[in-house]
């Protein structure tokens, strides 16, 4: 493949499906040349639907270029092949976007966590030290280029009870890791941040709310596509003002907001904060070393 021809490159990690499909197809709508990863390959090897070359053609096909690369974000050297290949087919890397973790139905009830199995808390490996991993071995293509954009998407379960402690956690410390790189990346250049994504219309919540509009259709009131917030990445991408947001956490409802991004159906998705009195917590600019 040949060197990319100025478009921005993007990494989205975690991205057969949900909110790294979502995210990496409006990236490509806007040209850009997008890594998609994740562990399906092949329809049926997950009980959920997606795969990464599936994503990597709804890229291709809103413009971009959608490259599939299977990784297992919990094996240090598949991450470290993966911007291996990166470096040698594009040269650079401009956005990476960290959405890859493990999410285990049995932490979504309505159990106690002493109750639930103890791999749920495998979000901490993947999910958060994944993210870890990614940006380490992302840093070195983006450091020369005097200007990227690190994302971590994250929810308010940051903030609030959301599920449980193998939920909430890693979200907490997701926010925590965009604030601290940011702090590293400054002199660079690099933007860290972490945004705050609403309830999600992925495809297995489309299909919750066909199966019974009259008890599920409240829930298009709120929720937002996993696409809003790759429009919102691309905005912030290119915001001169980009560096002053670096190191917050911030509410993907309000960036659309903010730079006049609408979701489907022309929708507007409020933001927590309106909903449930809920604001991501002030890091302050204390730097001890």
């Amino acid at each position: 493949m040949s060197m990319s021809d100025n478009r921005p490159v993007a990494v989205v990690t975690g991205a057969s499906r949900g909110a790294g499909a979502g995210i990496a197809h409006a990236l490509g709508s806007h040209g850009c040349t997008v890594y998609v990863t994740g562990r399906t390959e092949t329809p049926g090897e997950s009980a959920l639907l997606g795969t990464i070359h599936e994503t990597a053609q709804q890229v291709t096909s809103a413009g971009g270029t959608g490259i599939a690369v299977r990784v297992d974000h919990a094996d240090d050297e598949q991450v470290k092949g993966l911007f291996e290949k990166v470096e040698r087919e594009q040269g650079r890397l401009d956005i990476l976007v960290n959405n890859a973790a493990i999410i285990r139905d049995e932490m979504m009830g309505r159990t106690k966590f002493w109750e639930e199995p103890l791999g749920v808390i495998d979000t901490l490996n993947v999910g958060l030290r994944s993210s870890y991993v990614a940006t380490v071995y992302a840093a070195p293509l983006m450091l020369p280029l005097g200007k990227g954009l690190v994302v971590f998407t994250s929810s308010s379960g940051a903030v609030h009870y959301a599920f449980g402690p193998a939920y909430g956690v890693p979200k907490a410390g997701t926010d925590k890791m965009a604030a601290d790189m940011a702090v590293d990346f400054r002199d660079a250049g690099v933007a860290s941040l972490s945004i705050w994504m609403g309830s999600l219309l992925t495809d297995r919540v489309r299909k919750i709310i066909a199966s019974n509009p009259a008890k599920f259709g409240h829930i298009l009131d709120s929720a937002e596509t996993p696409e809003l917030t790759g429009h919102v990445i691309w905005a912030l991408y290119n915001d001169a003002d980009l560096m002053d947001a670096s190191g917050q956490t911030l509410i993907g409802a309000e960036l659309a907001r903010k730079y006049g991004i609408k979701d489907e159906d022309g929708r507007q998705p409020p933001s927590y904060r309106e909903l449930f009195d809920v604001h991501p917590h002030r890091q302050y600019p204390h730097v001890m070393r």
